[in-house]
C-alpha cells in the first residue's frame, strides 16, 4: 500500500508538497473558480484596509490609489465565485452573468459603505479602524460563503 509520507532517506516531490498545502493545478476551472476568487478575498480585506485606514496603504502606494484596483480584482473574485455555484449551475448563461455581476456589486459596494460608515462613527484610532476593517471584512467573506453553501445545500441533485 502506497503513503503519502515518504521513508527515510526519501524526498516528497514538488508537485506533492504544493498538493499538501492545497495548492490547485492551474487550469482554466481553477484560475477562474478557485485562483481568481483566492485573488479576489485578498483584495477585498486589502480594500477593507484601504478604506478604514487610508494613511496605510498610501505608505506602501505613495504614487498611486489602489481603491479601484483593489475593488475591480474584488469584484471579478466574487463574481466568479457566486457564477461557479451549484445553484446557478440550471441557469441561462446570461442570467449566471447577471446573478453573480449583481451579487459581487452588492456585496462589494456595500461592504465599502459599511466601513464607511465604521470609520466615521469609531474613534480616531488608526490601529482600531484597521482592525475593524479586516475583521468585518473576513466576517462578511465568510458569512457570504457560508450563505451560498447553505442555498446550494437545498438543491436535490440526481446524481
Amino acid at each position: 500500500m502506497a503513503t503519502s509520507t515518504p521513508q527515510p532517506g526519501e524526498h516528497k516531490s514538488i508537485v506533492s508538497i504544493l498538493k499538501d498545502l492545497g495548492v490547485k493545478p492551474f487550469t482554466k476551472d481553477n484560475i477562474l473558480f478557485y485562483y481568481f476568487p483566492l485573488l479576489g478575498a485578498g483584495s477585498y480585506t486589502l480594500l477593507s484596509i484601504n478604506v478604514m485606514n487610508p494613511g496605510l496603504v498610501v505608505r506602501y502606494f505613495p504614487k498611486r490609489d489602489v481603491t479601484n484596483i483593489l475593488l475591480f480584482n474584488s469584484l471579478i473574485g466574487s463574481g466568479f465565485y457566486i457564477y461557479n455555484r451549484p445553484h446557478l449551475n440550471a441557469a441561462p448563461i446570461k442570467l449566471r452573468i447577471a446573478y453573480s455581476t449583481f451579487g459581487a456589486v452588492m456585496f462589494s459596494f456595500g461592504s465599502v459603505l459599511l466601513w464607511a460608515v465604521l470609520r466615521s462613527i469609531l474613534p480616531q484610532n488608526m490601529a482600531l479602524c484597521t482592525l475593524a476593517g479586516v475583521s468585518s471584512g473576513i466576517t462578511l467573506i465568510r458569512v457570504g460563503q457560508n450563505y451560498l453553501h447553505f442555498v446550494d445545500s437545498q438543491l436535490e441533485i440526481d446524481e
